[in-house]
């Protein structure tokens, strides 16, 4: 089920506010990026809380995206536009060291590094799940567009997914799959 217009009609108004839809991005603006990730998970079947939080996916920026559209200090505003659910998302998504955290989240027990604190925790089993099903939308759509990315990072993506391929739904695993090894 899509999130309705209810649900993202806020956010995209903070993203409109902030400038997403006037930030260059691959395949045209920093908004219709984030929209075509919100749609992916939607594709998928995530829940709408997983897809406000790809809809807002870049708004403290990322480990592979530095630009911040909110410093941390005002999440609250992305909260009360999104909910508490997926505004903890968005931060679990922009918080992760990736070089630290992607070797092991796949496992149970691997730790989280959060690039802000330095600190490293063992998020729950849905959230590593959430997590992974971002990430997929995320890199898809980029891999999808630009195919100088999919040549440079789609090995390593795929490589990626693959280990990770427990935390991911079926139809997102079978994405991976078309975009990334095609």
């Amino acid at each position: 089920m899509t999130a309705s217009h209810a649900e993202t009609g806020p956010a995209v108004a903070l993203l409109s506010g902030l400038g997403a839809a006037d930030m260059d991005h691959p395949g045209g603006t920093l908004l219709a990026h984030l929209t075509r990730v919100q749609r992916q998970l939607a594709a998928w079947g995530a829940r709408p809380a997983l897809q406000l939080a790809g809809l807002c996916h870049a708004f403290y920026g990322t480990d592979g995206f530095p630009g911040a559209l909110l410093p941390l200090d005002r999440r609250g505003e992305l909260a009360a536009a999104v909910g508490a659910e997926a505004e903890a998302l968005v931060y679990l998504y922009a918080s992760c060291d990736r070089g630290a955290t992607y070797p092991t989240l796949a496992d149970a027990e691997g730790p989280f590094r959060d690039r802000f604190t330095g600190l490293s925790h063992i998020p729950e089993p849905q959230s590593r799940r959430d997590f992974a099903e971002l990430s997929a939308a995320n890199e898809i759509d980029l891999a999808r567009l630009d195919p100088a990315f999919r040549d440079r990072w789609g090995p390593e993506l795929l490589s990626l997914f693959t280990r990770i391929r427990p935390l991911l739904s079926r139809p997102a695993w079978a994405d991976c799959q078309e975009v990334l090894a095609g």
